[in-house]
């Protein structure tokens, strides 16, 4: 797939640049193969793009615009329904070849089993990296009924591959009792039910870093984001969690890429979460990339 082929619908508000020109690349994963409760988020995509028309391109948070940036919308990634190996071997070789080209990737899902293999690329090319996980769940099981590949799982792969004691995660306040043991025993980094202040304190200690975010929209309370698979109650607020992203933004860490997964629309008539998604969306774009 030719990167400047790879799209005819909708885009992202504000791009500006050829996908040569760009230094940031916006991309889709729709996929949700793997889902245990609701599906859909393989719309996610999609629909955030079509809501970015609401957004300013200017941020007040960080007072920068999207014309500053040159950033190319790839859209999404031409995804097999229903085989899971097989997308994700797509996902991987494409933003492999983001890396290659030099380019910021920046990923919209689909469940969150799409971030193993762009972090597993990563992985490849970032040898000391770190990544922060924002999440209601820990995404810590070896399988789900049986199958190894699951959106429960991404977050205990990458763990596994690059070491435990360089994933962090923030906001977890679901999971099974295994996994919380699991992390405890091998130095994974687990912040229960919060995300500011724990992240502010992490942060210093990530300095100068090559990491990666990844941030499933279920991280926020269902009262700010209804419009995702797996709702759980007793979540952050959306002032929160743009607080924290700024967060990161100011901070001395080295931001090699991120995404947002888990946005089903069909589940949120008042398209609150896909607006949200797209707010926080045009932030990590204008708050990662220096």
């Amino acid at each position: 797939m030719r990167f400047d082929e790879a799209y005819s619908g909708n885009v992202f508000i504000g791009t500006n640049a050829d996908f040569n020109e760009s230094n940031v690349v916006l991309y889709g994963m729709p996929m949700d193969w793997t889902v245990s409760y609701r599906p859909g988020s393989r719309f996610g995509p999609a629909r955030i793009r079509e809501v970015s028309v609401g957004l300013e391109e200017y941020s007040p948070y960080l007072d920068r615009e999207l014309h500053e940036l040159k950033y190319f919308d790839a859209g999404d990634i031409p995804l097999p329904f229903g085989n899971p190996q097989k997308s994700l071997d797509l996902i991987e070789d494409f933003v492999s070849k983001l890396l290659t080209e030099g380019k910021f990737p920046l990923g919209m899902g689909g469940e969150h089993l799409v971030s193993w293999p762009v972090m597993k690329a990563f992985a490849a090319k970032y040898k000391d990296l770190a990544i922060i996980h924002m999440d209601a769940h820990t995404d810590l099981r070896e399988d789900y009924e049986g199958e190894p590949l699951s959106h429960s799982t991404p977050i205990r792969k990458i763990a596994e591959h690059i070491g435990p004691e360089n994933v962090f995660s923030f906001g977890i306040r679901s999971g099974m009792k295994e996994e919380f043991d699991w992390a405890k025993q091998v130095g994974m980094h687990i912040s229960k039910f919060e995300v500011l202040e724990p992240l502010k304190e992490m942060l210093p200690k990530l300095a100068g870093r090559p990491v990666y975010v990844t941030i499933d929209i279920d991280v926020l309370d269902p009262a700010h984001a209804p419009g995702t698979g797996t709702v759980d109650a007793g979540g952050i607020t959306s002032k929160e969690l743009l607080a924290s992203i700024h967060a990161i933004a100011r901070s001395e860490i080295n931001v090699v890429g991120a995404d947002l997964v888990e946005v089903a629309p069909i589940y949120d008539h008042s398209e609150q979460t896909a607006n949200t998604a797209s707010k926080l969306i045009r932030e990590m774009m204008l708050g990662f990339v220096k």
